[in-house]
């Protein structure tokens, strides 16, 4: 490794970021005002929360490609291990972000709540909902929130900041204890994420449940997590100093590990339909017929053709996952379907309560651009962090065999 380059971010990082930031809050102004305007204050806050778990999943999903890498090695995971850490020092923007969605749970214009168990009136009419009010309450909700940053926010700080002594100290031992820390990491990572799901999205429709629905969002927040980091990895490795870096071996496995988790994904969503349409329990059907009908079919085939079919194939060639301009189009696909995905989880909720839900052009315009609104805060403050750091662990065991030499792609 050549110790006369700096590994600094460029400054051209610092500049896309304050961009992000300006159209981040302008979007997020005008979605508000087009979701209040046309649907209402709940409209607004479901769109939100499309946004919120989306992003979210990001910062966590990085979090736990992180810790697996810890585990396994692999220069695959050494030249990308601190964008996997600037998007871990995202999760205090994210615990002040939630505040809109602990507002919902408290205001319901004309009787109206995005989480249907936070309306007394609702829950004194409809006795299950009574004997869930034990755990689906206002304030156990949002003490559950905070232990599940409290989680996070741990084992981020903890690795970051080993991370960090290993550049100053170059301690060989710092790498077994980043090991030690992410085996029990993994584990609370799946138990927390597994309650976030239940509480942030199947609470929407708090009749019915999936016990696969924690393992769908873990899938989802890793697949949306490594499809960002591949394309920030493809910025970087064209601009200095990271040009010298990454080599079309390093693409090649972003590749596979992006086909596993396009994989994973559609195995635990195929799963948990065939399971649930199979067993035609009334409890748990009617959550699927609000996605088979008023236009959301079109919807879930989009997702099967686009989110599996396509990046499936595509990521079959060896040609494609060498060459990252190919590969950065499938995880641009990849991402765009994780929203989209997104979407058809949580929209079709507001049916639940009765009725059926139809696609709704401007609900989906209103999601879309809070998810943009929010994306460009969070991509602000991520930015921020990328630069604050080498853009490589300088110091970390092995990192010159993962090194590529000067000039990989060129």
């Amino acid at each position: 490794m050549d110790t006369a380059v700096s590994y600094t971010a460029p400054e051209e990082v610092g500049r896309l970021g304050r961009t992000a930031l300006l159209a981040g809050l302008a979007l997020l102004v005008l979605s508000a005002l087009l979701g209040v305007l046309t649907g209402g204050a709940v409209r607004f806050f479901r769109s939100y929360l499309v946004a919120y778990v989306f992003w979210c999943g990001i910062a966590v999903g990085s979090m736990a490609i992180m810790m697996l890498h810890h585990l396994t090695g692999g220069a695959w995971g050494l030249v990308i291990r601190r964008v996997f850490e600037a998007a871990t020092r995202t999760l205090p923007l994210l615990f002040v972000a939630f505040l809109p969605l602990v507002i919902s749970l408290f205001v319901h214009p004309h009787g109206h709540s995005l989480y249907e168990w936070s309306n007394h009136e609702v829950v004194a009419g409809d006795e299950i909902l009574k004997e869930k009010r034990a755990y689906l309450n206002e304030w156990f909700f949002i003490a559950r929130f905070v232990f599940y940053f409290l989680v996070w926010g741990a084992l981020a700080w903890y690795l970051n900041r080993w991370s960090l002594e290993q550049d100053r100290t170059g301690d060989p031992r710092i790498k077994r204890r980043m090991q030690n820390l992410s085996g029990p990491g993994l584990v609370l990572f799946g138990l927390t994420v597994s309650f976030a799901a239940v509480d942030w999205v199947m609470s929407l429709e708090p009749h019915w449940f999936s016990t696969i629905f924690g393992l769908l969002l873990m899938a989802s927040w890793g697949q949306s997590a490594f499809a960002f980091v591949i394309i920030a990895a493809a910025w970087l490795s064209r601009r200095e100093p990271m040009s010298r870096v990454y080599a079309p071996p390093h693409f090649h496995d972003y590749g596979k590990l992006l086909l596993a988790f396009v994989m994973i994904y559609a195995y635990f969503a195929f799963s948990q339909f065939l399971i649930i349409w199979s067993g035609n329990i009334p409890e748990e059907i009617p959550w699927y017929l609000r996605r088979l009908r008023g236009g959301w079919q079109y919807v879930g085939l989009t997702l099967v053709l686009l989110n599996f079919a396509l990046p499936f194939v595509l990521l079959l060639s060896r040609n494609l996952k060498r060459d990252y301009t190919k590969l950065v189009l499938v995880a641009l696909l990849v991402i765009t379907m994780r929203v989209i995905d997104m979407i058809y989880l949580i929209a079709p909720s507001e049916a639940a309560a009765g009725g059926e839900s139809h696609v709704n052009a401007l609900e989906v315009l209103t999601m879309l651009g809070t998810t943009a609104g929010l994306g460009g805060l969070w991509l602000f403050y991520f930015a921020l962090q990328l630069r604050g750091r080498p853009l490589l662990p300088l110091r970390a065991p092995d990192l010159e065999s993962a090194i590529a030499p000067a000039g990989g792609h060129h």
